[in-house]
């Protein structure tokens, strides 16, 4: 009981410590990362982030880095902080463009992105969790790996907003969002793996009515992509990690070198 709570007060502390820089960092350093795509030189090494991360080659996302030194076999769980979400410059202002009624306020904004953040967390939860997989937990231990996602440049092609009367708008994509997430050892706070990707929701084959249906569809698959992207990467490097076995390696070690 007590590593769950000092657990949790760790990882509060974490949150709120960084609660003010974490928008500017996401925003600058995704589209950093994300130009880096079309401009090899952006970086001053290429191969090394400014915090001395490594590019990990040919990864499935646009752009990932992790330290060559972290040990990511130890993660058996995982903490997920509440999503930081924002929109793309201009959203509204082009949504109500085209609209004469069901104008898009900042409360229905807001709204938006409460849900967006909701419905990461409930499907990295389940795609994580599934089959016997990685548990979801809110406490710092010294096997959970903690994470910090951020979800910019958010681009909803016609949002839902319930009105009575609208007209129906068919589509071929319900959007487009960046990921931007963060990985830290929960124990330490420090920051061990950083990941970035550009996805746009396709309706294969056809339009589709939009609608909040749509819409969440959508943004559910699209989020259920990432969290697989994350568990093969936590599964590559993943072994049975046995900290009793490994104080009685360190205990045999001593020995001999005593001898």
């Amino acid at each position: 009981m007590n590593i769950t709570i000092n657990g949790s007060l760790k990882l509060v502390r974490l949150a709120a410590a960084t609660a003010i820089v974490i928008p500017v960092l996401f925003i600058a350093s995704a589209s950093i990362a994300l130009a880096q795509e079309d401009d090899e030189e952006i970086y001053d090494d290429g191969e090394i982030s400014f915090d001395g991360l490594e590019l990990i080659e040919a990864s499935n996302v646009a752009v990932a880095y992790i330290d060559p030194e972290a040990d990511f076999g130890v993660f058996q769980r995982v903490a997920i902080l509440d999503p930081f979400v924002a929109f793309r410059s201009n959203w509204q202002r082009d949504v109500n463009r085209s609209r004469r009624r069901g104008r898009i306020n900042a409360s229905d904004m807001e709204r938006i992105k409460a849900d967006v953040a909701s419905l990461f967390k409930e499907v990295f939860t389940e795609r994580l969790e599934a089959d016997d997989g990685f548990e979801v937990v809110v406490f710092a231990d010294y096997d959970v790996l903690l994470l910090r996602p951020a979800i910019i440049d958010l681009d909803i092609t016609a949002p839902d907003m319930r009105t009575a009367g609208r007209s129906r708008t068919y589509i071929a994509s319900a959007g487009a969002a960046t990921l931007y997430i963060e990985l830290f050892d929960s124990l330490s706070g420090n920051i061990i793996g950083r990941a970035i990707d550009r996805r746009a929701s396709r309706i294969p084959g056809r339009a589709a009515w939009a609608g909040r249906v749509t819409n969440t569809a959508e943004a559910r698959r699209m989020f259920r992509g990432w969290a697989d992207i994350l568990r093969d990467f936590l599964e590559q490097h993943y072994y049975e990690y046995e900290p009793e076995a490994e104080a009685e390696a360190e205990a045999d070690s001593d020995s001999d070198s005593e001898q």
